[in-house]
Formats: C-alpha cells, structure tokens, sequence
C-alpha cells in the first residue's frame, strides 16, 4: 500500500491528474487480465492524454464565444436542395484553414448560414484549432470603444490571434466611415495569415452600400475573395418551418417566394 500511495503521490507531482485518479481502477484490470506492463503503462498514459485533450477541447470551445454548439451532422441538407453537401463535408476537412482561406456564407435569413459555421468551428476546435467567434454589430462595437479608449493595438489581438474568426451577420446594419475602416483593417491583418468565415444575407453588389463606400467595400472584398470558398444557399428558412409545424399552419405564398430567393454573388 506504501508504494501505491507513493506511485499515486509521484504521478500528482508529474502532472499526471488523471492517471493518479485512475490507478487503481487500471491495477485491478491488469491482475484480472494479466496483461504485460507495457500494456498497462500504454492504458494508462491513454488514459492521461484522452482526458488532457478533452479539457483542452472544453477549453477551447468555452474561449471561442461560440453561441451554442451545433455539428454539422445536425444540419438538415435535405432541407436546403440548393446546398452542396460534398462542398461542406470538404470544407469539415478544414484544409482551408491550413492554406488561410476563407468561407463566406451567403443567403437569406434562416437558411443555416450560421449553424454551418458554427459546425465548421465545432470541427476545428475538435481537432486542436483556437476559434473566435463575433457577431459583426458585437465586432464593431468593441473596436469602436477599443479605439475611443486607445486601446485598439491590444484589442486587435484578440481577432488577429485565433486560427479561425467567425463573423457572424454582416448586412444587418450600415456601416459609418469609422466603422468600414476598421473592418478594413481587421481584413488586412489576417489576409494570408489567418483563416476566417463571415456569414452575410447581402449579396456582394450590396456591400458598397452596407459599408457605405465603394472604393473601400471593393478593396475589402478584394482581399476576402482572393483565397475563398463561397457558399450561396437559397431556401426557405428553418426558423419559419419549426414554427410552421409546432402551429400546424401553412407557410403564405407571399412568403415562400421571399424565402426562396437565394442572394446572387457579383
């Protein structure tokens, strides 16, 4: 028992958490299957990493801001026919981010635009990737404040660092001069350094209005499309479609053209 405990005592001091905590569990299995000991250092330093790395995944997964959690393997592809399920089984690959690529996701509102890049997060997280993910109106308004308060050089940090940026709902508000310039910039600093996936109902002949300066909307989408997958879903929403069938009433026909009218790249 006195060199149990100071095995148990020695693994602590070595960092080995776990592979103190189970032990005694990995003892008694041994004796019972008489396995080699190599066997039984290998199952329980497995042990130690399996649970090593699922901590770091709950790290990860709590330091990337993602709003919920969402796979891929959630996302009905039934629903939305106009989507090419190969093209996003490819991009889970995540090789785009090891070239510093980028997706833009492009439709409608409820298409799935953001449970797509949530799973395509989800995926690089899994595999041992840092991810943060920002609405567009929550990422200008810290880099507005950060700027007001002089603190834009730190804050920069926080979205030039991880290997994948997700933003989220770009189009839903027109942006000022300030505004537009520090997108800009943020686009320029991780252009061929960093991964990114944006998520926008406006087509991209929009976009000289939603930043509300063409020249600057050009040289934005310059750097974003040079190295991009683009992703445009046309479909109906599935927010209106579980609404439709908890209530058990029938989508107007007003309604179902908006919804189907995809958002055209230019």
């Amino acid at each position: 028992m006195v060199e149990l405990e100071q095995t148990r005592l020695m693994l602590e001091n070595l960092g080995l958490s776990q592979a103190a905590i189970t032990l005694d569990s990995h003892l008694d299995y041994a004796a019972r299957s008489e396995i080699t000991y190599l066997e039984f250092i290998n199952r329980l330093l497995k042990d130690e990493a399996d649970f090593r790395r699922k901590r770091s995944e709950e790290t990860r997964l709590k330091l990337s801001r993602l709003p919920h959690k969402k796979t891929l393997d959630e996302f009905d592809f039934s629903f939305q026919p106009s989507l090419d399920e190969r093209q996003i089984r490819e991009l889970a690959t995540l090789s785009f981010i090891h070239r510093q690529e980028n997706v833009i996701l492009l439709g409608p509102p409820g298409v799935g635009k953001s449970h797509i890049a949530i799973g395509l997060a989800v995926e690089a997280i899994r595999q041992g990737l840092s991810v943060y993910f920002v609405s567009m109106d929550k990422l200008l308004d810290d880099l507005r404040r950060a700027n007001n308060e002089g603190r834009l050089h730190h804050r920069w940090k926080v979205y030039q660092r991880p290997g994948l940026l997700v933003i989220d709902e770009i189009g839903y508000s027109q942006l000022d001069r300030v505004s537009g310039n520090l997108f800009f910039q943020l686009i320029c600093s991780r252009y061929e350094k960093g991964s990114m996936i944006l998520t926008s109902n406006k087509g991209f002949g929009e976009w000289g209005d939603l930043m509300g300066d063409v020249p600057l909307a050009t040289a934005i989408l310059d750097r974003l499309l040079h190295h991009a997958h683009v992703v445009n879903i046309r479909g109906q929403s599935y927010r209106i479609k579980a609404r439709v069938k908890a209530s058990g009433s029938v989508i107007p026909q007003q309604f179902q053209g908006d919804m189907s009218n995809g958002v055209v790249n230019s």
